[in-house]
């Protein structure tokens, strides 16, 4: 009899042991926070000029930065995207959520679509810029487009302006252009006197009586020059 409760006794305590540690598992199970709400957008670009080919496009979501202001001196990054091209210096700045750059010139009648993804809480302001390499200091796009208005299938179309960045002089000469027209080094030292972004006035040409320009008729350019299609997936 007594083996029989001792036998009894412990299986009881194997069976509360058992309860106990399913308990403790229980206890420290980890419940995965949800997934954030991710919005996805496109975003396509087209060059609507005869002879401009932009330099690659940079498509670039921020919490809070606008890339250029009109009538304010441009910054240095701003300055090597519409000198030389060089967009590197825009994608890299610290409030950048997420950023896409082209790699190869978008030419003239061609289009290129971009994709950004980013989680919903985030307040994205879109930019959008790329040079006009066969200008001095040419360059198209948008800044500070607060994307939050867009639901889902929402698209939006935009002819931007066409910019002057104010930091080289518009000589046309050769060497200060690092398009096809010419083939010269881009960035410049210094700023020009007026030092501020402005719109921009066009191209002369050597046809228009600007002598030692490198630029002929086929360059010139009306605004807008991009075609902008901006549509929310997701």
């Amino acid at each position: 009899m007594m083996n029989q409760q001792i036998t009894r006794l412990s299986a009881l305590t194997v069976a509360l042991f058992t309860l106990a540690a399913c308990s403790d598992d229980d206890d420290e199970t980890v419940v995965e926070p949800p997934a954030p709400e991710m919005r996805t957008y496109e975003i396509t670009v087209t060059n609507l000029t005869a002879a401009q080919p932009f330099s690659p496009v940079a498509v670039i979501a921020s919490d809070s930065v606008t890339l250029w202001e009109t009538g304010s001196a441009a910054s240095d990054g701003l300055a090597m995207l519409a000198e030389g091209g060089d967009s590197s210096a825009l994608t890299a700045q610290g409030e950048t959520l997420v950023a896409e750059a082209g790699t190869e010139p978008l030419m003239p009648g061609s289009s290129e679509t971009f994709m950004l993804t980013m989680e919903a809480s985030d307040s994205a302001l879109l930019s959008v810029v790329t040079m006009l390499v066969n200008t001095n200091d040419g360059f198209t796009g948008i800044t500070g487009l607060d994307l939050s208005a867009l639901m889902t299938n929402d698209t939006l179309t935009m002819l931007p302006h066409v910019y002057d960045a104010g930091t080289e002089d518009n000589t046309e000469a050769a060497g200060t252009i690092p398009g096809p027209a010419d083939g010269g080094e881009g960035v410049s030292d210094g700023r020009e006197a007026l030092d501020a972004v402005t719109f921009h006035s066009g191209v002369v040409s050597a046809e228009d009586g600007l002598t030692d320009s490198v630029l002929g008729s086929e360059h010139r350019f009306d605004n807008p020059a991009m075609k902008l299609i901006i549509t929310r997936m997701e």
